[in-house]
């Protein structure tokens, strides 16, 4: 299983990295705090997955500290959402409707992808593959949210949709925070009573 799921983990990393290129670029072209709020989180999840590879093979100890400094990366995409909604929210313009949902529709699929590879193996390793399919999971939910931002967008002609929508993926994330840490502590735990025995 440990090969399998290194291949997997990988994969969903490769899977992640790519599809942050697009959606990054497609948030700067049309100034959308909510593909830019999910843009961050490909790349964070790129880098919980690399992470997770390096960290597989090792203790429950030393996958609780990891575990927790994850926690703190999933944080980051929030930071980042709150600095492009500060920064767009002078402008009052909307995000191209079509263009949201297309790209908010193409990220719904590969997270769908990265959930389905990762949703078998959510509690090996603990914290750490808890901490992927949690992302994972989380984006398909905020994709959706996406997607349909673009109909309301169109019909209100208001960039509100899209600022709420990227305002809500950062407190998503903050929660998935929450459980990776919690999740994380109780492994620290787990390894500090097999010691004392």
């Amino acid at each position: 299983m440990g090969m399998t799921l290194r291949r997997i983990v990988g994969l969903v990393a490769l899977l992640n990295l790519g599809y942050f290129g697009v959606e990054f670029a497609a948030a700067l072209a049309i100034g959308s705090v909510s593909l830019f709020a999910d843009s961050v989180d490909f790349l964070e999840d790129a880098s919980i997955n690399l992470l997770i590879l390096l960290a597989l093979g090792w203790s429950a100890s030393w996958r609780s500290v990891i575990g927790k400094g994850l926690a703190g990366i999933i944080l980051i995409p929030g930071i980042a959402t709150l600095w492009m909604a500060w920064t767009n929210f002078s402008s009052g313009i909307p995000p191209n409707p079509v263009t949201l949902s297309l790209v908010g529709a193409g990220a719904l699929t590969v997270n769908v992808i990265c959930a389905l590879l990762l949703v078998r193996y959510r509690s090996a390793s603990g914290s750490l593959t808890r901490a992927a399919y949690l992302s994972a999971r989380n984006d398909a939910v905020a994709n959706i949210a996406v997607i349909v931002t673009g109909p309301v967008t169109a019909y209100t002609l208001s960039a509100w949709p899209d600022l709420l929508v990227g305002l809500g993926i950062a407190l998503m994330n903050a929660d998935a925070a929450r459980e990776v840490y919690t999740a994380a502590q109780r492994e620290r735990l787990s390894a500090d009573e097999l010691t004392r025995t």
